[in-house]
């Protein structure tokens, strides 16, 4: 078995304990040249890939190799594999005026362009739309402006004729701030929408 690892941010752990064959794992890098963390597990021992395009092979008997590949040779060996992947998550941001869940800021409506054009790259695109406020107000209210924002994006999407297998949308209120304040201060780059378009 050969398994891709594609630009994750995250620590996964996966065990290599089955067939009597060979497993190979690559670390591809993200789309900025970075990569996260794989830590693999058998039998005989762990081995953690953090570098971009780090691999491991395991044995039949659980050894895991170590090694490092590079783009070409990856491009060579799996290129029809890579090929066939989905395109890769793409997060857009939008901003809002304070209490509003209208009213983007003047450069939020270049993003929203970019949005737009990014979606129509994608057959069947999914989008996740969270909306999220600063600490001004009560948190019930801004539970309720949050999923207002995000419902406000997901319709100008849809009135601009935007085809998605799938839109989800959700409101985390003043809860995942962008920049941490004390209550009641106003903060604008928490007044925003995050769009994930996958």
């Amino acid at each position: 078995m050969e398994l891709f690892v594609p630009f994750t941010l995250a620590t996964w752990l996966i065990a290599l304990n089955h067939e009597p064959a060979n497993d190979r794992v690559v670390l591809l890098p993200s789309a900025d040249g970075r990569a996260g963390a794989v830590q693999l597990s058998t039998a005989k021992g762990e081995l953690l890939l953090a570098q971009p395009y780090a691999a491991a092979e395991a044995s039949a008997d659980g050894k895991l190799t170590g090694s490092t590949a590079d783009g070409a040779s990856v491009q060579a060996r799996y290129g029809d594999t890579l090929a066939a992947l989905p395109a890769r998550p793409v997060s857009f941001t939008v901003y809002y005026l304070s209490g509003s869940a209208e009213a983007l800021t003047a450069e939020s409506a270049g993003q929203l362009d970019a949005l737009k054009a990014e979606l129509l790259r994608r057959p069947v695109p999914e989008i996740v739309v969270v909306g999220h406020t600063d600490r001004v107000g009560s948190q019930m209210d801004n539970d309720a402006l949050s999923l207002a924002r995000a419902g406000m994006v997901r319709q100008r999407l849809l009135d601009s004729g935007v085809k998605a297998q799938s839109m989800e949308i959700a409101g985390r209120g003043e809860r995942e701030p962008a920049v941490e304040t004390a209550d009641e201060v106003a903060e604008s780059l928490n007044r925003r929408v995050e769009i994930i378009v996958r």
